[in-house]
């Protein structure tokens, strides 16, 4: 019972990972620069993601531009897209295996079967947080290098977003509930190497026949 609700709270973890990547992968506000001018009036923030830059004034508007090309896109972010990408699709798959694998479900067919599920969809979460994690960490390098470079003047200097702190969290989120998905059926197999079922030995007809009396001695 306590591993059903250990499973219950991972995969509670694990939906919060899933809908925190797939809006860390889709918001604007990877990269955040103000621009604060003289007049409130015209003041300016602008906003780089991973598909479009934005902008947004202080009297209320607000306008987007997408990235149509990808060549002319810096490395780190076509990774940061790929890896984004990649990690979505992984923490859904992890979401449908862990749903058949979960002790509280009846889906799954056995218990084996069921140990192997949860198995295979923490590997997922666990892939997904580690491919989440590894372009957040590229990104906030790269906005941190340039905001420590002096050559760079202060007013194109920019700072981490909120995208970056969700896809921090949300990976987070994933690689715990892999860690608890994998290490509840890990436990399993390992009670059952430790302690071995013991094993009933039932004497056979042969022996049960030997050990009473011939009838060819009275005869």
């Amino acid at each position: 019972m306590a591993s059903a609700s250990l499973q219950f709270f991972a995969f509670i973890l694990a939906l919060f990972g899933v809908f925190g990547d797939i809006a860390a992968t889709l918001l604007p506000n990877w990269k955040v620069n103000a621009d604060v001018g003289s007049n409130i009036i015209t003041a300016i923030t602008q906003m780089q993601g991973l598909w479009m830059d934005c902008t947004w004034y202080s009297t209320g508007m607000f306008s987007c531009t997408l990235k149509y090309s990808i060549l002319s896109l810096p490395v780190y972010i076509q990774a940061a897209r790929s890896t984004m990408v990649l990690s979505c699709i992984l923490s859904a798959f992890g979401i449908c295996i862990t749903t058949v694998g979960m002790k509280c479900t009846r889906l799954g067919g056995d218990t084996d079967s069921k140990n192997n599920a949860c198995f295979a969809g923490g590997i997922c979460f666990i892939l997904a947080g580690i491919f989440g994690l590894v372009p957040t960490c590229w990104y906030t390098r790269e906005i941190i290098s340039n905001f420590l470079d002096q050559t760079i003047p202060e007013s194109s200097k920019q700072e981490p977003g909120g995208a970056v702190y969700t896809g921090f969290i949300s990976a987070g989120f994933l690689l715990i509930a892999g860690v608890i998905f994998c290490s509840s059926c890990f436990k399993r197999e390992q009670g059952a190497w430790i302690y071995p079922p013991k094993q009933h030995h039932f004497p056979s007809a042969e022996q049960e026949s030997n050990a009473g009396y011939s009838l060819k001695d009275y005869v």
